[in-house]
């Protein structure tokens, strides 16, 4: 009896050992596999994330990823916030967000230590000193031309907007059978880009970076001043038109056309930031050498020309969480050099991490003359969150369609969309 009980007891040891040895998950506790929502707005990357996502599940399976795109995201965030259904990481950071708390302070992150001190500067809240969100990547935006063409025909960077009039219309005389300028309307984000670097940008140049950020969050601008900023554009905008400087479908052609339009050689200039540089080479290699790089004329007669140089990649963490672990899992997974230089090489920009050394793009050498040469500007991140880039394009396609009777009424219009929308956020 003595004996089997022995074996018995030495039995049952071993069993609880072999127990204790087995993998997290496998011992019959209770622990649960944790799922996370990745919200995203970045078209450029939807299938590099579908990639990342199952690529870091594979690596962790006990985390799973739930990753939505939405083309519309500043809009579609305001519906799941109001329905509280906050995404626990997102790419959709507004500073009216800030404010309410919504992010996560990420100001002791490990990551920091990593990132380029001007991106962090840019990624840090006025109001607090805070940072509530952090870019991976620097991006610029500006006008993309033909090379060849521009060199055949003498053209440079227009050093204003009379200059810049006259490049469409040498273009136009020459190539007939072209675009001068192709817009991609009907995607209205890339209408609200034009009056995120053209029109914003005018401020952002008078003010400083420091002095617009402020003004844009005390709402002390007056958009629709008597010959100012937003009249300026409007007349710009329909200057181009009227000449027929920019597609007749402008507001009907979508994102896709623009790309394909310029690789094609349909289109001589675009107006875009560096995101676009990977899916042009995709649908046409031989562009590869043949994409110029050129700044954005101001709509304000005595400024100089402006280039967009700002953080981009960024990503917040929701306030309230349930898994914060998880979400920290998968943004270090994101943030790996290897990962990121694969990042950086996917959208053509540089990479905002000292560690990551990337091949991100054919036109570095145009990007480095920028930089050096034109006012740098940054995105209008201080804006009312309830005025998106989609909203603001939508007032454009308006604008392009006939809508208004005037510049002046443009200008009233969008200081109306402003400012409803900074009371909605106050």
């Amino acid at each position: 009896m003595r004996r089997k009980s022995y074996v018995s007891r030495l039995s049952l040891t071993v069993a609880l050992l072999a127990l204790c040895l087995l993998p997290l998950g496998a011992q019959g506790t209770k622990e649960t596999k944790k799922s996370i929502s990745y919200f995203s707005g970045r078209v450029e990357t939807v299938d590099w994330d579908t990639q990342q996502v199952a690529q870091f599940e594979k690596l962790n399976p006990m985390v799973n990823v739930e990753y939505e795109f939405q083309k519309d995201a500043s809009n579609v965030i305001k519906v799941k916030i109001a329905s509280n259904q906050m995404p626990d990481l997102s790419t959709v950071v507004t500073q009216d967000y800030i404010d309410k708390g919504l992010y996560m302070d990420l100001s002791d992150q490990r990551f920091w230590d990593r990132i380029l001190p001007s991106v962090k500067d840019l990624c840090t809240d006025l109001k607090t000193g805070k940072q509530y969100k952090v870019a991976t990547n620097i991006t610029m935006g500006g006008l993309f031309y033909n090379k060849h063409i521009f060199a055949e025909l003498g053209l440079k960077d227009a050093q204003s907007w009379e200059e810049f009039v006259q490049n469409l219309e040498t273009i136009k005389k020459a190539y007939p059978d072209k675009t001068p300028l192709f817009l991609g309307g009907k995607d209205s984000w890339t209408l609200g880009h034009l009056i995120e670097f053209w029109a914003h940008g005018v401020v952002k140049q008078q003010l400083g970076i420091p002095g617009s950020r402020k003004a844009f969050l005390d709402n002390s601008v007056q958009w629709d001043a008597p010959n100012g900023i937003m009249e300026n554009f409007a007349k710009a905008l329909l200057e181009l038109k009227d000449k027929h400087l920019i597609n007749d479908d402008a507001i009907t052609a979508t994102y896709d056309n623009q790309k394909e339009a310029f690789a094609s050689g349909e289109a001589v200039i675009i107006n875009q930031g560096m995101w676009v540089v990977g899916d042009i080479v995709k649908l046409n290699p031989e562009m590869k050498s043949n994409i110029g790089f050129g700044p954005f004329p101001s709509v304000v007669k005595g400024l100089q020309p402006m280039v967009l140089c700002a953080e981009d990649s960024v990503y917040a963490v929701s306030a309230t969480t349930k898994s914060p672990e998880a979400v920290f899992a998968f943004l270090n997974y994101l943030f790996d050099p290897a990962t990121q230089k694969s990042f950086s090489e996917t959208r053509g920009i540089p990479s905002a991490f000292v560690d990551v050394d990337a091949n991100w793009s054919p036109i570095k050498d145009d990007a480095s003359r920028l930089v050096k040469t034109y006012v740098n500007i940054n995105f209008s991140t201080e804006a009312p969150s309830g005025l998106s880039v989609d909203d603001t394009g939508r007032l454009i396609q308006k604008l392009l369609h006939g809508d208004f009777a005037s510049p002046v009424q443009f200008a009233k219009e969008y200081q109306n969309l402003w400012n409803d929308a900074y009371a909605a956020s106050h």
